[in-house]
C-alpha cells in the first residue's frame, strides 16, 4: 500500500522530532570531546537511545489501535512488534558499553524496517517514513560515536 495521505508534516511533529535529536547530538559530542567525562556522556547517550527506542516501539502500538483497514492478524502482529524495541533497549542498559550501542543501533534499524513494512500494509502520512528515516539515521550515527568514544 502506498502512503497516499499528502498532508504536510505538522510543525509540532517537526519541532518535537528534530528537537528530540538534540540530546543525541549533544551527548555524542560530549562523549567524543570531553575526555574527562566521556564515560558519563556515553552512558547518558545509551540511556537516551534506549528510551527513544522504547518510544518508537510505542508508535506501533498506537498505530495498531487506530489504523483502519488492518486485519486482526496484522493488528496482532503490530501489537507484538511494538514491545520488541523495549525488549531490545532494556538489555542494552545491562550489557557492556561496547555492546550496548550496537544493540541499540540494530534496534533502530529493525524498527525502521518494520516502519517500512507497516507502510506497505496501511496508509500512513507521506511524511512519516522520511521523518523516521532521518531521525533513526541521526540516532544511529550518534550511537556510532558512543562506540568510537574513548570511554
Amino acid at each position: 500500500m502506498t502512503n497516499a495521505n499528502p498532508v504536510a508534516m505538522p510543525r509540532t511533529v517537526a519541532w518535537l522530532g528534530y528537537g528530540g535529536l538534540l540530546p543525541f547530538l549533544a551527548l555524542a559530542l560530549g562523549s567524543l570531546l570531553d575526555q574527562h567525562h566521556a564515560a558519563l556522556w556515553n552512558q547518558a547517550l545509551r540511556a537516551y537511545g534506549a528510551i527513544i527506542l522504547s518510544f518508537v516501539g510505542a508508535l506501533h502500538w498506537a498505530l495498531a489501535m487506530t489504523l483502519p483497514g488492518l486485519s486482526e492478524r496484522q493488528r496482532s502482529a503490530w501489537y507484538a512488534w511494538s514491545v520488541a524495541p523495549a525488549l531490545i533497549a532494556w538489555p542494552a542498559m545491562l550489557v557492556s558499553p561496547r555492546l550496548a550501542a550496537p544493540l541499540l543501533i540494530a534496534g533502530f534499524i529493525a524498527h525502521y524496517l518494520q516502519d517500512r513494512r507497516l507502510a506497505s500494509q496501511a496508509v500512513l502520512p507521506a511524511w512519516y517514513l522520511p521523518l523516521r528515516l532521518r531521525l533513526s539515521t541521526v540516532a544511529c550515527v550518534c550511537l556510532v560515536g558512543a562506540i568510537a568514544s574513548p570511554a
